[in-house]
């Protein structure tokens, strides 16, 4: 606990504006579930591979025996990072990347997830938990909005120095303990968590080694310069100015003395290091996300290319034009330059369907004015072991996205028709060489630049902190959880002593699994921030109740009304508001989910589906800094082109 000034009134800063009631309820379906990508089924996880005595990576090793090895490497700044990032995304020796994801074959789910969650038999725990009636949950989120505004002013209020009420005439001095709160990653579900955070009852310390929030459904978008990074990135001080946030990669969690092992890079001069510190924490949310799933496919980590960060989509920007620079040296025959000129991305669902409508774009509008000779050497194929792309959307949709991929273009003063787009469904990846892509039927495709978008697979830090917690309810659920932290309703991390929350990408709830989105993440961050606010959380696995002295808010009310009980917390319930996909050349997809019914889907295709996705996407970037930018973007593409300068 830390001695606290307890002067301020209001709650944690938030850098977004408030947004009309209609462009709000239009927005919260959006930005999300476009992100992650559909996971496969894969064998049953193995508790073998979180149990490896012999494992040599850092995130298993003793701190003790760690703390007397040697020196740590010095260098440079960008190399020093590199080597954190390395050894902080590498498995251990031997671990099968196949057996984690979501397991859609699971016919036991449900006795395992109720075999997870505590046990009680007492009736308004049982009703507080059941889930919430759809119109009363609606009305629940629509009144969180109206407390929204009201804090909102509050907060507007109290920056005059003028205070009201039981506030007023209050000491500066007057102080109170307060727990220590470290949350782990500067996503979705942190980014939430933040805006929402009580940061006068709670000290929060943020460790990451981002120290910025990215908007990752344009993530695709500037990979190839339609928008460009910093305009979709808002750096996580101006979320919550009054948390303190410390440039560190987490290593390695230790749950008996409540302390986060932490690297950091360290620079004097031209001279950098990489140091070890402890961070101490009173209640820990786990939100490092995940990192790509390989599933375990030769040469995939070796020679593809991500697409989960700033870094991935700088990359891949350099190697488009580094493809097309290449393919214009005199000496390449015809075979060499399709070769060079051929993207593959393998991938179908939100996150390759996108990049590759966005590629697409980049050819069609650039290729004419840069590249006007190389322009029949172009293709873009995309590869999916399923047989359909964008598996969470409906059928009727799925039709249409193939339509706008496979779709002839017309190019150039010439007005040339190509195929620029070629998809090959039902066709796994086996192995990714240097220069070509063996798939499971043994073809092979040439090819110049490969993207895997493939599905997410855990951190190691994850799968630490898994072993962490040990035999019973956490390892038990893994055969759901399959290498993600199982959770109870509250999001609190099973088999722990109720200290521990996980949110986001790294997280399961095995009661009701969730798709792996940023929608999903983020409304588990501002309730898991209104939760810490008004809750006592016990730590003997009892349910969260209510703290006496908290405030009821409107939001509250309905929220007792539709429990039964003001005692109890409710546990996280999501409200799926649809998804969103962009298919190339002005158009979209948009599925909006009125009611939990698939016949209550609104469904939008073309020109109609772009206004929704870019309305969207605008309206739920961070801050008005980042949506005049973003704007400033598109405006800049559409007059003057994409930058195709390399620095």
């Amino acid at each position: 606990m830390t001695p606290r000034n307890d002067s301020r009134a209001g709650r944690g800063a938030r850098s977004s504006t408030v947004l009309p009631l209609l462009v709000v309820a239009a927005v919260g379906f959006s930005a999300s579930a476009f992100v992650g990508t559909p996971r496969r089924g894969r064998p049953a996880f193995r508790a073998a591979l979180l149990q490896n005595p012999t494992d040599p990576e850092p995130f298993f090793a003793d701190p003790e025996a760690s703390a007397s090895a040697s020196a740590p490497p010095t260098g440079k700044e960008r190399d020093l990072r590199s080597i954190i990032e390395e050894r902080n995304s590498a498995l251990p020796a031997g671990t099968d990347e196949g057996s984690f994801g979501l397991n859609e074959d699971t016919p036991d789910a449900e006795a395992a997830a109720a075999a997870a969650l505590v046990d009680s038999s007492d009736r308004m725990i049982a009703r507080a938990t059941k889930v919430r009636p759809y119109p009363l949950f609606v009305l629940e989120k629509a009144a969180e909005f109206v407390d929204e505004v009201s804090a909102g002013v509050g907060r507007a209020v109290s920056a005059t120095g003028v205070e009201f009420g039981e506030g007023a005439g209050r000491s500066s001095a007057q102080t109170q303990t307060v727990e220590k709160v470290v949350v782990l990653g500067t996503g979705w579900g942190a980014a939430s968590f933040l805006k929402d955070a009580d940061t006068d009852a709670f000290d929060v310390t943020v460790v990451s080694p981002r120290n910025f929030f990215l908007f990752t459904p344009m993530l695709a978008g500037s990979s190839v310069g339609t928008v460009e990074y910093r305009s979709i990135t808002e750096p996580i001080r101006l979320i919550n100015g009054k948390a303190r946030y410390l440039e560190a990669t987490a290593t390695s969690i230790d749950r008996e003395a409540r302390t986060v092992t932490c690297e950091s890079v360290v620079c004097e001069g031209n001279s950098c290091t990489i140091e070890e510190f402890v961070v101490e924490y009173d209640r820990l949310i786990f939100s490092v996300g995940a990192q790509t799933n390989t599933f375990g496919i030769p040469g995939v980590r070796e020679y593809c290319n991500f697409l989960k960060g700033v870094d991935d989509a700088r990359r891949i920007r350099t190697a488009i034009i580094n493809c097309f620079e290449r393919a214009g040296l005199p000496h390449l025959t015809d075979d060499q330059r399709r070769a060079t000129l051929t993207f593959a991305v393998i991938g179908a669902g939100p996150t390759g369907v996108e990049f590759a409508s966005e590629l697409r774009d980049f050819v069609e509008q650039e290729g004419p004015r840069y590249y006007p000779q190389l322009l029949q050497f172009i293709k873009i194929k995309i590869i999916e072991a399923s047989p359909t792309v964008l598996a969470p959307f409906d059928r009727n949709l799925q039709a249409a996205a193939i339509d706008a991929l496979t779709r002839r273009s017309i190019v150039g003063d010439e007005a040339q028709s190509l195929d620029l787009t070629e998809l090959l469904l039902d066709s796994g990846v086996s192995e990714v060489s240097t220069d070509a892509i063996r798939l499971a039927d043994g073809r092979e495709i040439p090819y110049g630049l490969a993207v895997w978008a493939a599905g997410n697979g855990p951190l190691p830090i994850t799968l630490q902190l898994i072993e962490e917690l040990g035999a019973g309810a956490q390892s038990e659920a893994q055969s759901v959880a399959r290498g993600r932290l199982a959770v109870d309703p509250w999001l609190r991390v099973l088999g722990g002593d109720g200290s521990i929350f996980s949110l986001g990408d790294c997280s399961c709830a095995v009661a009701n699994q969730l798709p792996a989105t940023a929608q999903v993440a983020g409304q588990q961050g501002s309730y898991l921030a209104r939760l810490l606010a008004r809750c006592r959380l016990p730590e003997d696995g009892a349910p969260p109740a209510r703290r006496p002295d908290a405030p009821v808010s409107v939001a509250d009310a309905v929220t007792g009304f539709t429990t039964g009980t003001n005692t109890v917390a409710a546990p996280f319930q999501f409200l799926n508001l649809g998804i969103l996909a962009y298919t190339g050349d002005g158009s979209a997809l948009a599925q909006l989910q009125l009611t939990p019914s698939e016949g209550a889907r609104v469904k939008g295709t073309g020109k109609i589906g772009f206004g929704l996705w870019r309305s969207v996407y605008l309206s739920k970037q961070v801050s008005v800094r980042n949506r005049v930018l973003v704007l400033f973007d598109w405006a800049k593409t559409r007059v003057f082109g994409r930058d195709i300068t390399r620095i």
